[in-house]
């Protein structure tokens, strides 16, 4: 199958990840009860052997799930661990763990709140792809990177990624995420090509007070 797509359509690529992001800080607000904002600096298309550079090696949270309809493959959260716990403890206030870790209801918050982010991101994905797309359940790691890749299942048999980005900001927490996608490219271009081409991109594309980009 030819992995040509209509120029008219590449933009629908930033466009999936825009209202994904979206989607997350939706999400967030409703869970938090505070006013959530995503600031995307970058949505890039990366070469696998890229990524690998730019996913680098330090200790991260990392919160993957895997998608069980079209485009398949997972999409990966990565969060710094001291934004992390500024972000969990913005949800269980006092129960903070003094040790370079998670406590137990820190662990307990990140899952929920990845719970949240990876349903909304995709639930954005779906809603640009005009589908459905159903997802195992999001799994929490702390580790060096290679290890969350390994927690992930490896590294996925594609040679393109999606990586965004962003900074969360909610009440006076503001947390760095990056998120690396990995779908079956081939199913992915099917889905796109699916969609009318008549379709109002441009319309589909306007600027949202919750989601700014440079």
């Amino acid at each position: 199958m030819s992995l040509e797509v209509d120029v008219r359509k590449l933009e629908l690529f930033n466009k999936v990840s825009k209202e994904g992001s979206r989607k997350v800080a939706d999400s967030l607000s409703q869970m938090t009860g505070m006013d959530a904002a995503i600031h995307v600096s970058k949505i890039n298309l990366l070469h696998i052997d890229d990524v690998k550079t730019h996913l680098g090696d330090e200790k991260q949270v990392g919160i993957h799930v895997e998608l069980t309809e079209s485009p398949y493959g997972y999409v990966l959260f990565l969060l710094d661990p001291a934004d992390s716990k500024r972000l969990a403890q913005s949800m269980v206030p006092g129960e903070g763990s003094s040790e370079g870790g998670f406590s137990d209801m820190e662990r307990s918050a990140i899952q929920e709140i990845g719970n949240i982010m990876t349903s909304g991101y995709i639930d954005g994905w779906a809603n640009v792809l005009e589908t459905t797309i159903d997802m195992g359940t999001p799994t929490f790691t702390y580790g060096p990177s290679h290890q969350i890749i390994e927690h992930m299942g490896g590294w996925p048999d594609e040679d393109i990624v999606f990586v965004l980005d962003s900074q969360i900001t909610t009440g006076d927490t503001d947390v760095d995420l990056t998120v690396y996608t990995f779908p079956q490219i081939r199913d992915l271009v099917e889905l796109v090509r699916a969609i009318d081409i008549d379709t109002d991109i441009e319309s589909d594309t306007v600027a949202d007070s919750s989601l700014t980009q440079n």
